[in-house]
């Protein structure tokens, strides 16, 4: 499923697929020269920060929680996947299940560090939350680490599994064969009155069945207690204030962690930046323009007509939808998996090439094996046939957040206005609002997420002009919802989702920002 939830949830999958590889544009800035500032700075001796759970009408944490210190060891292999090296070391924090009573019942929270190489000048811990919702930030930083070899020479590289996420109380949800049937005979874009029924009920047993398996931690997987833990996280790591670096989701996370603890903002940056004032209609609308936008330029770039273009996708689309493809698997792919398939590789500029051979496949061979293995890259699927569970946590945190729950009517009556924004996307993104949180077991906590940090340090703000998942568009408004000489718009003007690593003059800019505390002008833009 490409909604708004799901689609941003590739900034795990698709951070590797992009962003890691340091040192593609260069950049020019178009404002006066940076400024240094030094109270942002997360190091020891700073001004005392507010403690965890101390926002206005939250209950002070028991020091049993707060004077915790992780006893770091050996990290296991991560589902799936392999230990991370010798350098790599993890650990379990307890955080209470309900921040109302502190006392009761606690979950621990998976962490994973790399300690600072010049120990001299150490500045603090970096904590990274690299989107979703959904991505295991345990598995996830050390293969991205490399990239932040700069940053972890004075910085400890510290990463989380958010609550209801992998190790942390992981929501599980489906089986494997459950996802397989799901994924092969649900319609995502129903047509008829049947395949909207099948849509609509896929998407309520979904619920029902994170409720049987993980109905405990349900109600309180949120943002919200997700950015609470962060703090205590910050705590238990001895850090005055927070040194924070969110990628996608990880963004609208640390909005939410500026607007409730301004105090103990430290130097933040937000990358890939998720629009605040957007409900879930409304990220389906930014989302149906970003990666029409991000189309158009691939199509741009391969010298085709873009509007032309944009109808041959649709056109294939239809084709698939009545007769799926044959693949070399034996497995059929679908108009669902096709459309994930597209979606997939518009992520980077660096991955174009690979959907040219998907399209090219597909319309020329009548075949779908490039575009299945792409869909199956970003739904988690490995080559044995089992799947991830970040779909569940994913679908769990944005359903807890999210107050939105519009019907199928609801969303029939947008399909117009979103065809229009996207011929190949907006069906697509139109169905996802109304099936994302069918019959949600739990109750959202909000419209829109609050952002407005009033008191807090200069947050470094980074948007890019042909981001498809978390358009340009919402960078401006994160700056402006964090406030006046709290949120510092940085623009780069480039394809991708991300900008750090891809781009040097984002990359130098935020490494001055964290290494030395220059603040870049507000409105500094990279080319």
């Amino acid at each position: 499923m490409v909604g708004h939830a799901r689609a941003g949830a590739l900034a795990g999958a698709a951070l590797l697929l992009t962003g890691l590889v340091a040192g593609c544009d260069g950049g020019t800035d178009d404002k006066p020269a940076d400024r240094t500032d030094h109270s942002a700075a997360s190091s020891p001796g700073q001004s005392s920060a507010t403690p965890s759970g101390g926002q206005p009408g939250m209950p002070e944490l028991p020091t049993a929680l707060t004077s915790q210190r992780p006893d770091w060891n050996s990290c296991k292999a991560p589902a799936g996947g392999s230990a991370p090296g010798g350098d790599w070391r993890c650990a379990t924090v307890k955080v209470p299940l309900d921040y109302a009573k502190p006392e009761g019942d606690t979950i621990g929270i998976a962490l994973i560090r790399k300690k600072a190489r010049d120990e001299g000048r150490r500045l603090g811990a970096m904590l990274f939350n690299f989107g979703g919702p959904g991505g295991s930030g345990v598995s996830i930083l050390p293969r991205a680490a490399d990239s932040y070899k700069m940053l972890n020479a004075r910085y400890d590289l510290v990463s989380f599994d958010p609550r209801g996420v992998a190790g942390s109380a992981g929501v599980n949800c489906r089986t494997d064969k459950e996802t397989e049937d799901a994924n092969r005979k649900v319609d995502m874009t129903p047509d008829t009155a049947a395949e909207e029924a099948a849509f609509m009920k896929d998407g309520a047993d979904f619920g029902a069945g994170c409720e049987r398996r993980s109905g405990k931690v349900l109600p309180y997987v949120g943002t919200t207690n997700a950015a609470r833990d962060m703090d205590l996280i910050r705590e238990v790591l001895g850090d005055k204030k927070l040194t924070y670096f969110g990628v996608s989701y990880g963004t609208e996370l640390g909005g939410t962690y500026a607007h409730l603890f301004p105090k103990n903002v430290g130097r933040t940056v937000l990358d890939a930046v998720v629009d605040p004032t957007a409900d879930t209609i409304g990220h389906a609308r930014n989302q149906a323009t970003g990666f029409q936008r991000a189309l158009e330029n691939y199509l741009k770039d391969r010298g085709q007509d873009p509007k032309a273009g944009t109808q041959r996708i649709a056109r294939l689309l239809e084709r698939i939808d009545k007769k799926p493809l044959p693949t070399t698997s034996g497995r059929e792919l679908n108009e669902s998996l096709a459309t994930t398939g597209i979606v997939m590789p518009l992520y980077s500029r660096s991955s174009w090439p690979y959907l040219t051979q998907a399209l090219d496949e597909a319309e020329k061979s009548g075949t779908g094996n490039t575009l299945l293995q792409l869909a199956d890259a970003y739904n988690g699927r490995d080559e044995k046939g089992h799947y991830d569970t970040q779909n569940h946590s994913q679908r769990a945190i944005s359903c807890a957040d999210s107050k939105l729950r519009p019907t199928a009517a609801e969303a029939r009556a947008m399909l117009p206005e979103f065809r229009k924004l996207s011929p190949v996307f907006g069906p697509f993104l139109a169905w996802d609002t109304a099936g994302w949180c069918a019959e949600w077991p739990v109750k959202g906590e909000h419209d829109t997420p609050e952002a407005s940090a009033p008191g807090a340090g200069p947050i470094l703000v980074v948007g890019t002009t042909g981001d498809p998942a978390t358009p340009y568009e919402g960078a401006q408004k994160m700056a402006d919802e964090l406030g006046k000489g709290v949120g510092i718009m940085l623009t780069n003007k480039g394809e991708g989702h991300g900008a750090y690593g891809e781009s040097t003059c984002v990359t130098s800019t935020v490494n001055a920002y964290f290494l030395e505390g220059k603040v870049p002008a507000d409105g500094k833009t990279c080319s």
